[in-house]
């Protein structure tokens, strides 16, 4: 590894001094100084010049020739006047460019007006497919001619959210006015998502902790699902005005069973006793997963939830496509990564111990517990149970916004 880094560090500090003199150096210049720092590097100089300078090997060569026999040189050597010398490819096959930019242009993304695009084609396919057309080309030409036309191998970029509501921003700002509604009234405003799933074991955890020079943490090198451990489904309550929030560690399965369950444990254990003469509690969600907005079984669950605690359950949906806006997310979520960076969660108890650990300068308090109940997935719910529900839509995309009244005898 250090080899390669070296390598890499060398063929860089040539190429910069190569473009840094570059303008200053004639034809027979160039090929002296490619061929003395070739000399100067030692086994190996002249692949690494080239590789810089994508200079021929042959020039680099012919230059430490020229070098070895100096004093048998000229004091002037010829330089082939401007234009002079092998034609470059694109001069002598004329057609060459317009079909290699064709190959790219179906795959090109992007604004084809920038000055920078990128090819997603591999060189090698290139070159097959340009000797097809007639024009037999090495993979090097090749990749010279590309960024001489101002493409460049690029990754992927994050941006694009996908599609958005017609209702995106009225509902944000609905959701914004129900929490002030319920702050204003002191009753209680949640904001509830699950966790990416954790595999349990001495597997790799992203970020970096402190540890004795040269001990880093061993674990595995794959990272396949240990059996007997299984894996934490980390499911939060985050209480909006409080600072405070429950995380239920499940380690069965992500469903609407649990979702729900987590939030009334969240009830019994620390809304109550915050909330004692609430009527009422707001929960604003992600519009999919175990609390989605078109989930039957989430619906029939909230009714329990509203009998059991005799509240009135109201739902704010967030808009599809918009979950990093939600509050769980970068209240607590965002702060129990920090807090587990760099260690083995080698338990469902280290899992649990990590986040109830988890504080903030603000005053977050996060308590936290094992759930290892059974949530089996695919229960359905039929038109039968659903009439149960004592549903209230409201006016506006009663889909996203609904409350749960509970069943008062």
């Amino acid at each position: 590894m250090s080899t390669m880094l070296d390598r890499t560090a060398q063929v860089t500090a040539v190429r910069h001094k190569f473009e840094a003199l570059l303008p200053t150096l004639d034809e027979r210049r160039r090929r002296l100084w490619a061929a003395s720092e070739a000399q100067s590097l030692g086994h190996g100089g002249i692949a690494i010049v080239h590789e810089a300078t994508r200079l021929t090997r042959l020039t680099i060569a012919t230059g430490v020739r020229e070098l070895k026999e100096r004093d048998h040189l000229p004091a002037v050597s010829a330089v082939r006047r401007p234009g002079g010398g092998r034609k470059r490819i694109a001069e002598k096959d004329t057609t060459l460019l317009g079909d290699l930019d064709a190959l790219i242009e179906p795959t090109t993304r992007g604004d084809p007006e920038n000055p920078l695009r990128w090819t997603c084609k591999s060189l090698r396919n290139l070159v097959v497919e340009l000797t097809a057309l007639g024009h037999p080309i090495s993979v090097e030409k090749v990749s010279q001619l590309l960024v001489g036309m101002g493409y460049s191998l690029q990754a992927n970029q994050k941006t694009r959210e996908g599609g958005s509501d017609e209702d995106r921003d009225a509902q944000f700002h609905h959701i914004s006015d129900t929490i002030k509604s319920f702050a204003e009234r002191a009753q209680p405003a949640v904001s509830v998502d699950a966790k990416k799933k954790e595999l349990i074991g001495d597997f790799k955890n992203a970020g970096r902790e402190w540890q004795p020079k040269g001990s880093p943490e061993q674990v595995r090198v794959h990272d396949f699902i240990d059996t007997e451990l299984g894996k934490a489904i980390p499911y939060g309550v985050y209480d909006i005005a409080d600072n405070s929030a429950w995380v239920s560690v499940g380690t069965d399965h992500d469903t609407a069973e649990f979702a729900v369950n987590t939030i009334l444990t969240w009830w019994r254990q620390m809304g109550r006793a915050v909330y004692p003469q609430a009527t009422e509690l707001l929960i604003t969600a992600d519009g999919g997963g175990s609390n989605s907005s078109r989930s039957r079984l989430w619906k029939l669950a909230l009714q329990r939830l509203a009998d059991e605690t005799e509240l009135t359950i109201t739902v704010r949906h967030l808009p599809p496509g918009t979950s990093k806006w939600n509050k769980i997310e970068h209240r607590l979520f965002s702060y129990i990564t920090q807090n587990w960076r760099g260690r083995p969660l080698v338990s469902h108890e280290v899992v649990v111990n990590l986040i109830g650990s988890t504080t903030t300068r603000t005053g977050l308090k996060v308590n936290a517990a094992i759930d290892s109940a059974q949530y089996p997935k695919g229960i359905a719910v039929t038109d039968a149970q659903l009439a149960t529900v004592r549903i209230i839509k409201s006016e506006f995309r009663g889909d996203w916004n609904y409350s749960i009244e509970p069943q008062r005898t």
